[in-house]
């Protein structure tokens, strides 16, 4: 294993493989990372959906994460699914006391099958607690809207730059008036391919676009938990922000244009894919 970095993933346990903790265990290994975890929900799921969701108890959360904090230099960490208001709890808690680097929130509300992966109150931990405390969060943009409390009919259009959708720009501001520091918001469920960067920093506001062509494939199950892992990765390996986000952005696609048949739904990406 050598010097390999050392992940956390503080994520849900999916029975197919396809996201959550197995999902970080793969990407990680594909990143030349290993992988430390702390299962926080188990879910009965496949490729054809999430059927039931069992949070495991906070005080094994919060035992679990005690336990690795004390034995391992953890490089960075990738935050998912949470599973209840609970575990929100005692996982914020932890990062307020133990302040580790190039932490990584991944806030997975729903699936892509639509199911509820968290009760309201447990969205409002994340958002008071624990948005201030990240390095940068990568919701989509119907997980960015809910955080930042914004109507789900804001407009897609193009800002008087013609460079960068407004509602991006609006939703992103707000995450960054509750504490975000940086903030990605993937596009890959928007009617064009844009992940948006914006980072608030002293004197100013910087963003950026990464463009890129949406890979027609069901082979999407995943992608979510496989780019936030990829970022971290990246930023435990010295990369710069934008550096981690545009390698992440590559690793996924090119994940999913590699992946195999795996069940009857939407299959997971194939997140052994190396880049090298």
């Amino acid at each position: 294993m050598g010097n390999r970095p050392i992940i956390l993933s503080i994520a849900g346990y999916d029975p197919s493989s396809g996201a959550g903790i197995t999902a970080d265990v793969k990407t990680a290994a594909a990143m030349d990372c290993y992988a430390v975890t702390c299962v926080t929900a188990l879910t009965v799921q496949s490729t054809q959906g999430v059927f039931q969701v069992a949070p495991v108890p906070p005080a094994l959360v919060r035992e679990t994460l005690y336990r690795l904090a004390e034995d391992i230099e953890i490089a960075a960490v990738r935050i998912g699914m949470l599973g209840s208001a609970e575990v929100a709890k005692v996982v914020a808690q932890f990062f307020r006391r133990y302040k580790h680097p190039n932490l990584v929130l991944d806030p997975v509300l729903r699936s892509s099958s639509g199911a509820a992966l968290i009760e309201p109150e447990g969205v409002n931990y994340i958002r008071k607690w624990l948005l201030p405390v990240c390095d940068v969060i990568t919701p989509n943009f119907e997980e960015a809207a809910v955080l930042a409390r914004v109507g789900p009919k804001t407009s897609w259009r193009e800002d008087s730059a013609g460079r960068t959708p407004g509602a991006l720009r609006v939703v992103a501001a707000r995450l960054h008036d509750l504490g975000s520091k940086a903030v990605v918001i993937t596009g890959g469920d928007l009617p064009e391919v844009v992940d948006f960067l914006s980072v608030r920093e002293t004197a100013r506001q910087r963003e950026r676009v990464f463009d890129g062509d949406k890979v027609e494939s069901p082979a999407t199950h995943g992608t979510g938990c496989g780019f936030a892992t990829a970022i971290a990765c990246g930023l435990a390996q010295g990369r710069d922000l934008e550096t981690a986000v545009g390698e992440a952005k590559i690793f996924v696609r090119n994940a999913i244009a590699a992946a195999y048949p795996v069940g009857k739904g939407f299959g997971p990406m194939n997140h052994l894919f190396r880049m090298d």
